[in-house]
């Protein structure tokens, strides 16, 4: 019996290869198609875009939901980003490539010091970063703590980022991944940088921690509310429990709208 086993385990592995190899760039193909049917509003990106015209490092910040489409947004910014360190993790950090970026393996649960100080070495070679506040497995919508180290340690400020789509695919995943549908209008928001002081307290760790979570979520709220709808509010979703709503988060003030 051992040798069909192994027969069987190496085209299981010889299977993973190919799919390795063919999915992340057919998936990325797909994505420009897709996404570049989209309306895009980009709204308070003057300090964001002015700092990439400069050569100025920062770190760009979102919620998990957001990855599929802000890969496709920030595409050719050469940006180092951390993606799971897990088996399907591979196929994410595959994609990211396709689009011109660099992943950094690792997450709060698997090889996260180790990948921390990769992230910080890019940084120091002249990258910009990209990292999911919420990291890897969640709680979504609740920041984690390695960006603000990151930013601590790099002295590059977090430029907080979020979005919304008016018509969307949304995933039972415990991120509720979000997939803007073909011609929908996506609204998103820059907010603005957080330059995190180097040397913290665990104490002052955590308060700017809790200053970049309520940050990205006023974000959050206000795309999807700019768009008339609650969190995650998307046409074509299919779930099982009713979207919370909630108390209405004020919009960011003094906003410019760049049409896309």
């Amino acid at each position: 019996m051992e040798k069909p086993l192994s027969i069987s385990l190496a085209c299981s592995a010889l299977g993973r290869r190919i799919a390795l190899a063919l999915l992340p760039p057919l998936v990325a193909r797909l994505m420009r198609l897709w996404f570049g049917t989209c309306r895009l509003e980009v709204r308070d990106a003057q300090e964001f875009y002015g700092r990439l015209e400069r050569g100025d490092q920062m770190i760009a910040s979102f919620w998990h939901y957001s990855f599929f489409y802000l890969f496709y947004y920030l595409r050719g910014r050469h940006a180092a980003t951390m993606v799971s360190a897990s088996t399907d993790g591979e196929y994410i950090a595959r994609l990211a490539l396709c689009f011109g970026h660099q992943p950094v393996r690792g997450s709060s649960h698997r090889r996260g010091f180790r990948a921390l100080r990769e992230m910080l070495a890019a940084l120091a070679r002249g990258l910009n970063a990209g990292i999911v506040a919420d990291g890897s497995q969640g709680p979504a919508r609740r920041a984690q703590a390695g960006c603000i180290l990151m930013a601590s340690h790099s002295g590059c400020p977090i430029f907080p980022v979020a979005w919304a789509a008016s018509r969307a695919i949304i995933f039972h995943s415990w991120d509720r991944t979000v997939l803007p549908l073909p011609f929908s209008r996506i609204v998103l928001y820059h907010g603005p940088p957080i330059p995190v002081p180097p040397d913290l307290s665990a104490a002052e760790t955590e308060a700017w921690r809790q200053h970049l979570e309520d940050e990205l979520n006023r974000l959050y709220h206000a795309a999807w509310q700019a768009l008339g709808k609650g969190p995650h509010d998307g046409n074509r979703a299919r779930r099982r429990h009713a979207v919370a709503g909630g108390r209405q988060h004020n919009q960011p003030s003094g906003q410019q709208t760049l049409h896309i």
